[in-house]
């Protein structure tokens, strides 16, 4: 029997394995490839040898390990990056035990790494008021007036994914009966979330200003020459109307507004106004409800809610409630009560 060279086994694992199979998208597909791309050039220049002369057993256990302490010591990663390369070579070694039942164990003791402990990363987000304010302070007139006002809202209402909303065509958009948005995430899943009639008015007015109305694969969200944005290009319409926003994190520094803040912004308001947690995992595409409830650890308002004595009424309240909504049913109050 032939055996099978490293370069093909990588080769299929990306080609076969994670386009095909598992459907994985663009960007991890890409830090995927640069964890396999750092590892075997380390393996090369620690074994002196060609990266094309090197085999799957030079891939051992015991590299992989001096690999991931290299990341940290002489690349200056994080432990969080270093956690991310080990779960692509993971993924790797995952595929290698299924196809190759001779390299089990090779396969099993690379998988068997531990992930390095780290404290998560820090949590930033906008409050309501923050919110609001950059909404209200949006230029009512020009060429990209209404555009920025729907894709700031879109973020703020869906808690969509960067590359989500990049993606976004017109055929993902229903108006009625109930105004939603299938957009595609991570691992080719598709999910659904409901729209508010004010971001969806402003999605059609955009999309039929543009003439593209009737046009269902024509990207939502464009750039001048009307190609769909990029990720990039929404982070800097993010960051030109967050500018004013002083965001500050533990170590001093000054965080920037992102996309993924609004997105955090989202779970945490949905979180503050009662709504189930399993609820807003589906609504932002979490895998995992561990993900979720982060946000629980990281509002303080929920817990302070019972000394608040006022509170600002705005047009946000219409769109994501302050308080849960069960507060202000009479029904099920006195129907507690009777309990």
């Amino acid at each position: 029997m032939t055996a099978v060279s490293l370069g093909s086994l990588i080769h299929s694992f990306f080609d076969d394995y994670l386009k095909s199979q598992k459907g994985i998208r663009p960007n991890t597909l890409k830090s995927y490839a640069d964890a396999m791309r750092l590892v075997l050039q380390f393996a090369s220049g620690a074994l002196k040898r060609r990266i094309t002369n090197l085999t799957i057993d030079d891939l051992g256990a015991d590299l992989v390990s001096r690999f991931l302490n290299s990341l940290e010591e002489s690349r200056g990663n994080t432990v969080q990056s270093r956690n991310q390369r080990l779960g692509a070579l993971r993924a790797f070694f995952e595929y290698v035990g299924r196809r190759l039942p001779d390299k089990l164990a090779l396969a099993q003791r690379v998988t068997a790494i531990p992930r390095k402990r780290a404290q998560p990363p820090e949590t930033v987000y906008l409050e309501r008021e923050e919110i609001e304010s950059t909404l209200a302070s949006l230029p009512s007139a020009g060429r990209r007036t209404l555009r920025d006002r729907a894709l700031l809202l879109f973020l703020y209402n869906s808690g969509a994914r960067v590359q989500e909303v990049a993606d976004l065509r017109a055929d993902n958009i229903q108006y009625r009966p109930n105004p939603s948005v299938h957009l595609h995430g991570k691992g080719d899943k598709w999910r659904v979330c409901p729209l508010w009639e004010e971001t969806a008015s402003l999605l059609k007015r955009l999309l039929e200003e543009r003439g593209t109305a009737e046009a269902p694969d024509r990207p939502v969200f464009t750039g001048g020459d009307g190609a769909p944005l990029t990720r990039f290009g929404i982070y800097k319409i993010v960051r030109r109307h967050t500018a004013q926003i002083m965001k500050m994190g533990a170590d001093g520094q000054r965080r920037n507004i992102s996309p993924h803040v609004w997105r955090r912004s989202t779970a945490v308001h949905l979180l503050e106004a009662g709504v189930e947690v399993n609820t807003i995992r589906d609504w932002l595409g979490h895998s995992s409800l561990e993900t979720t409830n982060r946000y629980a650890e990281i509002t303080l308002r929920t817990k302070q809610a019972a000394l608040e004595k006022c509170r600002l009424q705005s047009a946000t309240n219409a769109r994501i409630p302050r308080q849960p909504v069960w507060h202000s049913d009479a029904s099920l109050l006195n129907w507690l009560r009777s309990l």
